[in-house]
């Protein structure tokens, strides 16, 4: 069932969005605002944001930037604004699609879906998790929770981007995966030679493990999780 984040402060949008994408085979979540959204993000599994500009607090384009850089989830931006440059500020940074109030639901149901059929599936790392769990120098990730234990046994937060890389390297242990690898395992898209994402990710991910020895750099050849890996059993 497609998972569609609804990111709206009128309850009455929220509400009449969520009914009709959910009479038509899709499941909702909802979110007044960027708190609010990232608390979903980060225990769900999303797979189109509908994103209103006009937003307290963080406006929906700083929430559309940092979807881009933490997610590879599609974002539909949803605004009151007509006018054409605000249209294309929203695609720049990184909207998939923009639609204008007022919208017909059907207009929306066919945008939904347009998307979702032009976004990468075969490459994005969060798609097809199952049961995975992998235990490697006394940590513990559970992809299927998005959920990273450390060696003391407390819950580790990572952003969007550095849980990806990690699940990247558990699925590939002992392997060196250069920067353009890790881009297309995690982003969903062919390298950019001006895409600083992952050295990005890599920083933030290496921070929040506190251990600079776990994801090592190779020289000329990218990166390794410096750590026997196990594939752990269902429980």
């Amino acid at each position: 069932m497609t998972c569609v984040l609804i990111v709206d402060d009128d309850n009455e949008i929220r509400r009449l969005v969520s009914s009709y994408l959910e009479g038509h085979d899709m499941h909702c979540s909802t979110a007044r605002d960027g708190d609010e959204m990232r608390r979903v993000l980060a225990t769900n599994t999303v797979d189109v944001v509908l994103l209103d500009v006009m937003l307290p607090g963080e406006d929906g384009l700083e929430l559309c930037r940092w979807l881009r850089r933490e997610t590879q989830v599609p974002v539909i931006m949803v605004t009151a604004l007509a006018e054409e440059s605000d249209r294309v500020l929203g695609l720049e940074i990184g909207a998939d699609d923009y639609l204008t109030k007022p919208f017909s639901t059907r207009e929306l149901l066919a945008r939904i879906r347009a998307v979702l059929r032009r976004a990468p599936q075969q490459l994005a790392v969060h798609k097809n998790v199952g049961n995975e769990r992998y235990a490697f120098a006394g940590w513990l990730l559970d992809a299927n929770r998005r959920r990273l234990t450390n060696p003391q046994g407390a819950l580790v937060e990572l952003t969007g981007g550095a849980y990806d890389l990690l699940l990247a390297f558990a699925r590939r242990p002992g392997e060196v995966l250069s920067r353009d690898q890790l881009l297309e395992v995690t982003k969903g898209r062919k390298p950019d030679p001006y895409d600083r994402s992952v050295d990005v990710q890599l920083s933030r991910l290496r921070r929040q493990l506190d251990d600079a020895e776990l994801i090592k750099t190779v020289r000329g050849g990218g990166y390794l999780l410096a750590a026997a890996v196990q594939r752990l059993t269902n429980e």
